[in-house]
């Protein structure tokens, strides 16, 4: 959870972006989300400020007054190449806040944000190959710089949980005589018990040797002033897009399609929806049926099932 300190919101036309997010994410306002929604947010405008717009200059150190409408529609098409269309606008929502902070302020008099037309939130469909995974991880793990990341998007892949909870792992989760896992999930609290596989297990055994003494499993492979903390959100995604280039793999796989991608194989392999729920904690089976894709090779297990239910009449 973020700390706190409650200061006053004290922006003017000449503020920058970025330290206007700055303050809001120290007001009094933003101490009333949840811990779990204050970190999202806290890491989106993060992204939003590190984006480049067209003369080259980050978005967070432009003026509040000189921020544009094409400075925003600049910044809303990189974020959908990059992210697509759905993160793109919850982006451009965390971004509208502070700048609706702003007029509240009288910093500023109109928030461009409100004149974007976004576009449409189809579900996203993307999918890791086993290839692709495969690549990803020989490449992180050949690196120590990339070695944490590389187990924290294992871990994701092969437990199907997301990338948040994967970083904040610590060893006390993980009972290695047992070669078992709890997580509590940070989004519903939904507890899931897994099995850790031989292959995962001998990663984590790796990293314990050199990184067991304090908490988590997967933190920085170099202390900074707080120690060995774990990675932020938008460090994880500038790795594993370094990661990503070095392996030649496609830009549009995100670290978030592991968890949609390993819920999909578990389907196709003909797991029903109470074990994929055991695993990925969903608590409605209409919240499973978004990840599933409908496959020739599901299809052809089904009526296979069912032809030899026929032949035993």
């Amino acid at each position: 959870m973020i700390v706190m300190r409650h200061n006053k919101v004290d922006l003017k036309p000449n503020t920058k972006l970025r330290d206007a997010v700055s303050q809001y994410t120290r007001s009094s306002k933003f101490a009333q989300l949840s811990g779990a929604v204050q970190a999202k947010y806290d890491s989106t405008l993060q992204r939003v400020c590190s984006t480049k717009v067209q003369n080259g200059a980050e978005l967070g150190n432009v003026k509040l007054s000189d921020i544009r409408f094409k400075h925003v529609t600049y910044a809303y098409d990189r974020w959908t190449d990059n992210n697509g269309p759905s993160a793109a606008n919850y982006m451009a929502t965390c971004l509208s806040i502070v700048l609706n902070t702003a007029i509240r302020h009288e910093a500023i008099i109109a928030n461009p944000v409100s004149q974007l037309q976004r576009k449409s939130e189809k579900p996203r469909r993307v999918k890791w190959a086993k290839d692709d995974v495969r690549s990803f991880l020989t490449t992180a793990y050949s690196e120590w710089r990339w070695r944490s990341i590389g187990l924290i998007l294992h871990m994701a892949y092969e437990w199907g949980q997301r990338i948040g909870d994967m970083r904040l792992l610590k060893w006390e989760d993980i009972d290695f005589e047992s070669q078992r896992v709890d997580i509590t999930q940070s989004k519903r609290g939904a507890e899931v018990h897994l099995p850790v596989p031989d292959e995962l297990l001998a990663m984590l055994e790796a990293q314990r040797v050199d990184f067991g003494f304090q908490d988590y499993v997967a933190p920085r492979v170099k202390p900074n002033h707080s120690g060995y903390s774990p990675y932020t959100a938008i460090e994880i995604h500038t790795q594993v897009n370094n990661i990503k280039a070095k392996a030649g793999l496609d830009p549009k796989l995100q670290a978030r399609d592991l968890r949609r991608t390993a819920i999909t194989e578990m389907a196709e392999a003909g797991v029903d929806l109470v074990g994929i729920m055991q695993v990925s904690g969903h608590q409605n089976p209409n919240s499973v049926k978004p990840y599933l894709v409908n496959t020739f090779s599901g299809a052809s297990a089904a009526l296979s099932k069912r032809r030899g239910t026929e032949d035993g009449l």
